[in-house]
């Protein structure tokens, strides 16, 4: 089942790039006492990830802060290093910080898996974002197949 406004975020383990290399980083330490705008991508590196979702969230941090998100979080179901990379080529620094599912455990956990085997990717996340506070969804954001409207940094503000 999807998840919905109104719902817990699930408690799983998740991966983060650090200082030092890969770090493990909980929903609950991503989640608690904040509000947190989470964006999904169905991958790194991919053409509309790339050249709108990620940067639309870059180009409106400043907006989504003075709107009072804490934190603005880009998860994938890509590995640690993919997405360390990803978040190094589109120069998030500190701004966005970036979540490998590497095993898609958040993804199924939410209900939002996107099996992309026909196309050679694999179990990937559809394309969403949501606003959570202190663990708990606000508002989720959910683009149909192929598309990129619903999910973006500026349908977000919309809503704040």
């Amino acid at each position: 089942m999807t998840i919905q406004a109104g719902d817990k975020i699930p408690s799983v383990k998740l991966m983060r790039m650090g200082t030092s290399g890969p770090e493990p980083v909980t929903t609950d330490e991503l989640f608690a006492g904040k509000r947190v705008a989470l964006f999904a991508v169905p991958g790194a590196f991919t053409p509309t990830c790339s050249a709108k979702h990620l940067p639309s969230f870059l180009a409106h941090a400043d907006e989504l802060k003075a709107k009072g998100i804490d934190a603005i979080v880009c998860v994938s179901v890509n590995d640690v290093f993919v997405m360390g990379a990803w978040g190094k080529d589109q120069n998030v620094g500190d701004t966005v910080m970036m979540v490998a599912d590497g095993d898609g455990a958040l993804t199924k956990a939410l209900g939002l898996e996107l099996d992309l085997s026909g196309k050679g990717l694999g179990l990937r996340s559809q394309r969403f974002s949501m606003v959570v506070e202190d663990g708990v969804v606000k508002s989720l954001n959910l683009d149909p197949g192929g598309a990129y409207e619903k999910s973006s940094a500026e349908a977000m503000l919309a809503q704040l």
